[in-house]
């Protein structure tokens, strides 16, 4: 068994599962999706939490053209008339937060609620198990955060530095939340972000950028097709020229993303073309998503796709004089990683091991993009380690078990008593 001090004792001891659960599923019954009034509802709830906690707290009303106008602005694919930040923060002795508790609030829409055995928004508690849509991606995170910083302040365990929850909108498509929030100057010398983990330890995030091919046709009576060009038979070869693409870009793999079969996938998520069936389409559009590897510079990245679509059209008789065109439309995840030998790796580890007795966590990098790799650009370190199996977000009947919950708020609660250290 570990040797925890007396403070960490009575942390530890002030974990409550039943306010966990009851947490979670009052914060499941916002769809707060992406966008909707319900994102900045769900910011002035948790204002009210985190001023009951006694933190100090910074909720404010972002400059959405200021921020769009700023360099590194990572992009957005939803519409957005307001949005809102939201800082909890326990002074210390630093003027910097030792550590920063961060994760978003935003969730995907539901989806085909037929798929669903309950109402997505009406979340429910079975099996040891809370199902909702952001169960697992991640309001389970939030209220790991949430009930960490509960327990350090019931059990009256003082600290010496100062701890900042940071709780974003946007980072579904793109982190915008996250973006204004160190716009702000909210920072702090470690992060964790509380995505979920799958009982690993994340150090590393790939990128992702979000496009819009267009491809053009010429529109004919379908009777007499040989008269136009479709859109759709235009786009076919550039799609398999895509695949071609993700094929070679995923030829070399590093090392923390070897244990995915396709770590930086090339997808086109979304087709639409023509606009009546007995027409030959003149226009298709392409909704896609590229994968980034952790070390790529997303300029280089995009300039490999322009060129690959270029050349695929200089090859066809009608795409060379009706050259397709490439928008970098959404979200612009670059990637991002926890520096090597930095000491949150090592702080996190022990935290979990002695909470659970179990071995040391798998290290890993994700694939995909997240806010990791916006506080690692402005120096802080940080790492993902939260609860919840990835594979079930954004799907039908996502859950999250409560123990795991309860487990990852332990481990925090050490991390953060560790990382701050305390006056008792």
């Amino acid at each position: 068994m570990p040797i925890l001090s007396r403070a960490e004792e009575a942390a530890l001891a002030a974990v409550d599962p039943a306010v966990i659960v009851a947490e979670l599923t009052a914060l499941l019954a916002i769809p707060s999706v992406g966008g909707a009034d319900a994102e900045a509802d769900i910011q002035r709830v948790l204002a009210t939490r985190l001023d009951g906690l006694g933190m100090d707290v910074d909720l404010w009303s972002m400059d959405l053209p200021a921020l769009a106008a700023a360099p590194g602005f990572p992009g957005v694919e939803v519409e957005r008339g307001e949005a809102w930040g939201l800082v909890g923060t326990r002074p210390g002795e630093s003027d910097i937060p030792a550590l920063v508790l961060q994760g978003h609030v935003d969730v995907v829409p539901a989806g085909d609620r037929a798929q669903w055995r309950s109402d997505p928004f009406g979340p429910t508690v079975t099996d040891g198990r809370v199902h909702g849509r952001g169960a697992c991606d991640m309001k389970a995170g939030v209220v790991a955060n949430l009930a960490a910083m509960t327990a350090i302040a019931t059990s009256g365990v003082r600290l010496r530095d100062g701890v900042a929850l940071h709780l974003v909108i946007g980072e579904e498509d793109g982190g915008l939340g996250a973006f204004g929030t160190l716009a702000r100057g909210h920072t702090g010398k470690a992060c964790i972000i509380t995505e979920p983990t799958s009982g690993t330890l994340i150090t590393a995030a790939a990128g992702a950028l979000t496009f819009t091919l267009e491809v053009q046709g010429k529109a004919t009576h379908a009777s007499t097709p040989y008269a136009g060009a479709s859109a759709i038979d235009a786009y076919l070869s550039l799609h398999w020229a895509l695949a071609a693409l993700q094929a070679e870009r995923n030829a070399v793999v590093e090392p923390l993303m070897r244990e995915y079969p396709v770590p930086y996938p090339l997808v086109i998520g979304r087709l639409r073309a023509g606009d009546w069936s007995s027409s030959v389409p003149d226009l298709l559009v392409a909704d896609g998503r590229l994968g980034l590897r952790i070390e790529e510079d997303p300029a280089e990245a995009r300039r490999e796709l322009e060129q690959r679509i270029a050349e695929v059209a200089a090859q066809d008789p009608f795409l060379r004089d009706h050259p397709p065109v490439v928008r970098w439309s959404g979200g612009q995840f670059a990637g991002g990683h926890l520096p090597a030998g930095d000491p949150l790796r090592d702080l996190v580890q022990a935290a979990h091991t002695d909470v659970t007795g179990g071995p040391a966590l798998r290290e890993r990098g994700a694939p995909y993009g997240s806010d990791l790799r916006l506080y690692a650009a402005e120096g802080v370190p940080t790492l993902h380690y939260g609860p919840g199996d990835v594979r079930l977000a954004h799907g039908p009947d996502e859950a999250v078990e409560i123990d795991e919950v309860v487990r990852v708020t332990e481990a925090l609660v050490l991390s953060t008593l560790r990382a701050c250290g305390t006056l008792d």
